[in-house]
C-alpha cells in the first residue's frame, strides 16, 4: 500500500513527465510550423523566379514569343549572331542559376515544384554547356535554318500574325533588321572558314538553291509580299496603300539585297571552302560537340558507341519482323527486292491530287477518334488542321507538326510535303499520322500548353527525346486504335520504326566512326523501303543536325520499357489511360526526370 509520501512523489513525477512531453510537443509543433512556413516561402520564391525567368526569356528570344502566340514582341529582331548577344545569353543563364541556388530545394513541399526546380536547373546547365562550343560558326544549314524560317513567317503561313495594321507594321520592322542578321551570319561563317568549322559540300549545294528561291526581280512576286495580297477586307484603302508601299520598299531594299548577298557569299566563298567529310567529328572540336549533342537530344549519358550498337540490335530485330510480313503477303524475293517492288508498284500510288492525300490523312483521324477516349483521360482543345507544305520549302521538308498557340487562336498544323501527288506512296500514311498528328505531337504539345497548373516555362520547354520518343511510341498504338489492319500499312509502321533504328547507326556512324554520306545512304537503302532521293535527303539532314535523329528511338525505347515495367508491377491496377496521362500531364522533360515522375506515380 502506497504511503501519502509515495503518492505525492508519484504525482510530482507524473506532472514532471507531462510537462516535458507538453514542452516537446510545443517545440515539435513550432518546428513543424516553422518548416511549413519555410516551405511556403520557398514555394512562393520559386514561383516568382519562374515568372521572372520566363518573362526575361521571352524578351531575349522574341521569335519564341511570337511562336507561342505572345504578340508583345512581334516587331523585335535581336541579332543572335553577334558576340554581344551570346554574352547576354550567358549572363542570363548565370543569373538564373544563381537565383535557383538561393532556394533550398529540400524546403519545397510538393512534387511538382521540385520537378520544376530540377527541370529549370537542367535547362540552364545544358544551354550553358552548348554556348561554350563553336556551333555559332555554322549558323545556316539546309534543314533547320533561320533563312528558311523567316520566309515562312513572312509568308503569313507561319506563326507571325497578319490580322491588323499593327501586325503588318510589326513584321515590316523585322524585315528591316534582317540584313544585319545576314551580315553577322556571314561574319561567323568567315570565322568558321578561318578555323576549319565549315559544312560539308553536299549540304552547301542544297542551301544555295533555297536562298535563290527567295530571290525575285519583282518585289510583288516575292514570298514576303504574300500578306499584302491577302490583306483583310476590313483595312481602309489608305492603310492598304500605305502597307503596299511599305512592303514593296522593305522587300526591295532589305530582303532581296540580303538574300542576294548571302547567295553570293555561299557561291563564291563558302562553297569553295566547304569540306569533303560528312560528320561533325572531322571538325577541330567535333568529338566534344557530338558528345554534347547526344546528351542534348537524348537527355541521357549514352556514348556514340552505345548508340551505334543499340541501332544495330534494333535493325536486326525489325528486319526479322519485316520478313514475317513479306511472307504473309506471299512475296518470295529478298527483302531489298520487296522494298523496291513496293516503291515502284502503282497500286501504292493511288492519288491524283494533293487534296486526295490530305483527305486520306483525315480518314485516319476518323478511324481512331472513337478509340482515343479509352486510351487517354484528356484530349486537347486546341484545333487541328492538315495542310500541304508550302512550295518554297517542301522540296527539302519532311512531314511535320507546327504547334498551335497557347490561347487557341492558332491551330496545330500537320504539314505534308507533296511534290508530286502521282508519286506519293500510301504505305506508311497511318503510322505517319499517329506520329506527327494524333495522338502524337498534337496531343503531346497541346496538352502541355493547355495545362494551367504548369509554370509558363514548362508549357513550352522542348526536349527531343521526350517529344519524338512520345510520337514514335504512339506509332506502336496503331492496332489498339483500329489501324494497321492492312499488312502493307503495318509494314509501313515497321518501316518507320526501322527508319528510326537506322538513324542510330548512321548518325553515330557519320559523326563518330567516319562513315561517309554515300556509305550511309547505301546502308539506309539496304534496310528500309526508301528511294535514293529520300535516303539522300535523310542522310543530309543528319549531317546538318547531328544527334537529333537519335532522340526518336531512345525516347521510344524508354517509354516502352516504363510501360512494360508498370504493367508488370501494377498488374490489374494498371490503366493505360492513366499511364498515358502521367506521361503527358507534366509536359516535356528529360527522360531521367520522366522516369522519376513515373516512380512517384506507381508508388501512390
Amino acid at each position: 500500500m502506497l504511503s501519502m509520501l509515495d503518492i505525492c512523489c508519484t504525482m510530482k513525477a507524473t506532472k514532471y513527465v507531462f510537462t516535458l512531453l507538453f514542452s516537446a510537443a510545443v517545440l515539435l509543433f513550432a518546428a513543424c510550423n516553422n518548416s511549413a512556413n519555410n516551405s511556403t516561402a520557398a514555394n512562393a520564391d520559386l514561383a516568382k523566379l519562374f515568372s521572372a525567368y520566363w518573362e526575361e526569356n521571352l524578351q531575349l528570344y522574341p521569335f519564341q514569343a511570337t511562336a507561342i502566340g505572345d504578340n508583345r514582341y512581334n516587331d523585335q529582331f535581336p541579332n543572335n549572331q553577334t558576340d554581344s548577344f551570346r554574352k547576354k545569353e550567358m549572363a542570363f543563364i548565370d543569373k538564373y542559376l544563381a537565383e535557383l541556388q538561393k532556394i533550398n530545394a529540400n524546403s519545397l513541399n510538393n512534387a511538382s515544384d521540385k520537378e520544376s526546380y530540377d527541370l529549370l536547373a537542367y535547362e540552364l546547365n545544358i544551354n550553358k554547356e552548348g554556348l561554350q562550343l563553336p556551333f555559332y560558326k555554322m549558323p545556316i544549314n539546309q534543314f533547320w535554318s533561320f533563312t528558311l524560317e523567316f520566309p515562312q513567317l513572312g509568308s503569313g503561313s507561319g506563326n507571325q500574325p497578319f490580322k491588323s495594321v499593327a501586325d503588318y507594321e510589326n513584321f515590316s520592322k523585322r524585315m528591316k533588321l534582317f540584313p544585319a542578321w545576314v551580315d553577322s551570319a556571314i561574319g561567323n561563317m568567315r570565322s568558321g572558314i578561318a578555323s576549319d568549322y565549315v559544312l560539308p559540300k553536299a549540304l552547301v549545294e542544297k542551301i544555295i538553291p533555297q536562298i535563290k528561291s527567295v530571290l525575285t526581280i519583282d518585289p510583288t512576286a516575292n514570298i514576303f509580299y504574300t500578306p499584302i495580297k491577302n490583306m483583310p477586307d476590313s483595312f481602309s484603302a489608305v492603310n492598304k496603300e500605305k502597307l503596299k508601299n511599305m512592303y514593296f520598299f522593305n522587300i526591295s531594299n532589305s530582303i532581296i539585297p540580303a538574300y542576294s548577298k548571302l547567295r553570293t557569299f555561299m557561291e563564291k566563298e563558302y562553297l569553295p571552302a566547304s569540306r569533303s567529310t560528312s560528320g561533325i567529328g572531322a571538325l577541330p572540336e567535333g568529338s566534344k560537340m557530338y558528345n554534347y549533342l547526344i546528351h542534348l537530344y537524348t537527355t541521357t549519358n549514352l556514348t556514340a558507341d552505345s548508340v551505334y550498337n543499340l541501332g544495330l540490335q534494333q535493325v536486326a530485330s525489325l528486319r526479322a519482323e519485316m520478313e514475317k510480313v513479306k511472307t504473309e503477303v506471299g512475296y518470295t524475293g529478298t527483302l531489298e527486292a520487296f522494298f523496291t517492288s513496293l516503291n515502284n508498284d502503282a497500286t501504292f500510288q493511288p492519288f491524283k491530287t494533293p487534296k486526295q492525300i490530305l483527305d486520306s490523312f483525315w480518314s485516319c483521324k476518323k478511324t481512331i477518334d472513337p478509340k482515343l477516349a479509352t486510351m487517354f483521360l484528356h484530349a486537347p482543345t486546341t484545333k487541328f488542321e492538315i495542310r500541304q507544305t508550302e512550295a518554297f520549302r517542301q522540296a527539302s521538308a519532311s512531314a511535320e507538326y507546327n504547334a498551335g498557340s497557347e490561347d487557341g487562336t492558332r491551330p496545330g498544323v500537320f504539314y505534308v510535303p507533296i511534290i508530286d501527288a502521282l508519286k506519293f506512296n500510301a504505305i506508311g500514311m497511318e503510322t505517319l499520322f499517329l506520329h506527327e498528328a494524333i495522338p502524337g505531337h498534337h496531343y503531346q504539345i497541346s496538352l502541355q500548353q493547355e495545362n494551367k497548373s504548369l509554370p509558363q516555362f514548362r508549357k513550352f520547354i522542348d526536349y527531343s527525346a521526350y517529344a519524338e520518343g512520345w510520337a514514335l511510341y504512339t506509332e506502336t498504338l496503331g492496332k489498339e486504335l483500329g489501324l494497321y489492319n492492312n499488312p502493307y500499312q503495318y509494314l509501313g509502321h515497321l518501316s518507320d520504326a526501322m527508319h528510326r533504328a537506322i538513324r542510330l547507326v548512321v548518325d553515330a556512324g557519320i559523326h563518330s566512326k567516319g562513315m561517309s554520306r554515300e556509305e550511309a545512304i547505301t546502308y539506309m537503302m539496304a534496310n528500309e523501303r526508301i528511294t535514293k532521293d529520300e535516303a539522300t535527303a535523310e542522310i543530309e539532314r543528319y549531317m546538318a543536325i547531328p544527334g537529333q535523329a537519335l532522340s526518336y528511338m531512345v525516347g521510344k525505347i524508354t517509354i516502352l520499357r516504363m510501360r512494360a515495367k508498370y504493367e508488370k508491377q501494377l498488374g490489374a491496377k494498371f490503366s493505360l489511360a492513366e499511364f498515358h496521362d502521367q506521361l503527358l500531364n507534366g509536359g516535356n522533360m528529360p527522360l531521367g526526370l520522366l522516369e522519376k515522375k513515373l516512380e512517384r506515380w506507381s508508388g501512390k
